[in-house]
């Protein structure tokens, strides 16, 4: 009947075809051109950061050598201001203790009025000379040591404990003491350590109630004998160090010297290599990331455009997948995560030809359709036809006319999804239509042979052949066939 909707598939003649297969030929042309460029872009984008590498290198390694220099300059003067402080703490140290042997002296010549002055008067004269080699930074341990162990001997006998109370702690006390000399000292006196050793044990007799004055007498004896001893062994320790020392003391302090180096070069090589590393990590980072953002800035252009043009050609799906593989890239380099911008940009490489490819396609599909749709309206208006409204409506071209009569014709140009077009045809109010009965089927004889006329105008000038036109319900030529968008809305 005049109000279902009328179908027609339309095959291609062969010169239109001919016509087609030139233009796809030259979008191909223009593709590989628009593919050769961008290769070149990428090529002359890397040999510029090729020579960016290659420039950062040479100064890295001129700035690498520089602080080498500055470094082996600061470990020289921090070399000789640690052996400078090291003199003058040397020299501040034997100073200390020569002062507080001096003090003991004047105690002494204070508390001990009986003290023999001829001695007083030696350790003073030594104590003066003993002053003027520390002040050259010898170190002087062990005499100093000796002289405050002789003027030990001068002084008063120690205090003994209260009665009853305190012995062991003094003993204790006494014994820590000779073991805290060392084996150094027997093997350097023993005399002193034998000497030292009977008092001690005297001293442990002479501990209980009632004996606190022989207490006291023999803990002052015990006492100058350990300071003597100790004096003694230092003394004899130091004569046998000053005797290898002088010998190797330059040499230990020329390794030492080159131990420090080495720790130091060790410890600055593996702050080096750990900041080389660094760097080399952060510039194999923004390498990747400026070579995506290269790369990206040569497709960008040609994605966006793919993208707006597969939407104004009805392929959504097309457009989102160029739009969301633009938006990986450049989300990635937004987050500056280097390996996936990469990795997105080549994706968004490898699509963008796939998708121009697809584009070629959907824009002959689209100038098929509208060629069909300017002979369809050429060959409506030869018929009598008013064009009253056309739109384009995703893909497809949607044309409305009128007849005199008041009838109104509406053509749908579509395409198939083999890429065939098609005609669909909606017809309102059209009055002369006759209905045969049931048996028979649905008969719209007016109006069949209208649009086939329509039809016969258009393939005989304008390169398409449409086929037969048929409408559900019509009888088969053969077999019965289901029109496209049969049961759906009216458009029109």
């Amino acid at each position: 009947m005049s109000g279902s909707p009328k179908y027609s598939t339309v095959s291609v003649a062969s010169a239109y075809a001919r016509r087609e297969a030139q233009r796809r030929a030259r979008r191909e042309a223009e593709r590989r051109t628009r593919q050769e460029q961008r290769a070149r872009e990428r090529a002359e984008l890397a040999a510029r950061r090729a020579r960016e590498r290659t420039e950062r290198r040479e100064r890295a390694q001129a700035d690498l050598e520089r602080r080498q220099r500055e470094a082996a300059d600061r470990r020289a003067a921090e070399q000789e201001a640690h052996a400078s402080r090291m003199r003058q703490e040397q020299v501040a140290a034997g100073s200390r203790r020569l002062d507080e042997v001096n003090a003991l002296l004047t105690r002494v010549r204070t508390a001990e009025p009986d003290a023999p002055a001829a001695e007083l008067a030696a350790i003073e004269d030594r104590l003066a000379q003993l002053r003027e080699e520390v002040g050259r930074g010898e170190q002087l341990d062990g005499p100093i040591e000796e002289l405050r162990g002789r003027l030990v001997l001068l002084s008063s006998p120690g205090d003994a404990p209260q009665p009853g109370t305190g012995y062991d702690a003094v003993l204790a006390g006494l014994e820590q003491r000779l073991a805290a000399i060392g084996p150094d000292g027997a093997a350097h006196d023993p005399g002193g350590r034998q000497n030292c050793t009977e008092l001690l044990g005297q001293l442990r007799a002479a501990a209980g109630a009632g004996a606190e004055t022989r207490f006291a007498a023999l803990l002052g004896t015990v006492e100058h004998a350990l300071t003597r001893h100790a004096g003694t062994a230092q003394h004899h320790d130091d004569e046998e160090r000053l005797r290898a020392a002088e010998e190797r003391r330059g040499e230990e302090e020329r390794a030492a010297a080159r131990a420090a180096e080495k720790a130091e070069e060790a410890k600055e090589a593996k702050e080096a290599a750990q900041e080389a590393a660094q760097e080399a990590a952060q510039e194999s980072r923004a390498a990747v990331l400026v070579e995506a953002a290269d790369r990206l800035g040569v497709v960008r252009g040609s994605a966006e455009a793919v993208a707006a043009e597969a939407r104004e050609l009805a392929d959504p799906d097309l457009a989102d997948r160029v739009e969301q593989a633009l938006h990986a890239v450049t989300g990635a380099l937004g987050g500056e995560a280097a390996e996936e911008a990469l990795e997105a940009v080549g994706t968004l490489e490898r699509l963008l030809p796939e998708a121009e490819a697809r584009l070629d396609e959907l824009q002959l599909a689209f100038t098929r359709r509208s060629d069909l749709a300017e002979a369809l309206q050429d060959a409506m208006c030869e018929e009598g036809f008013t064009f009253t409204d056309g739109s384009e409506q995703g893909a497809a071209f949607v044309l409305r006319f009128e007849r005199p009569s008041g009838a109104r014709y509406g053509a749908t140009v579509a395409t198939e999804a083999d890429g065939t077009p098609v005609l669909v045809y909606h017809v309102e109010g059209e009055p002369d239509v006759t209905l045969g009965p049931v048996a028979e089927g649905a008969v719209c004889d007016r109006t069949e042979d209208l649009l086939e006329r329509v039809h016969e105008a258009i393939g005989e000038r304008d390169g398409f052949l449409p086929g037969e036109l048929t409408w559900q319900g019509k009888p088969p030529r053969g077999h019965t066939r289901s029109l496209p968008g049969a049961g759906q809305v009216r458009r029109g």
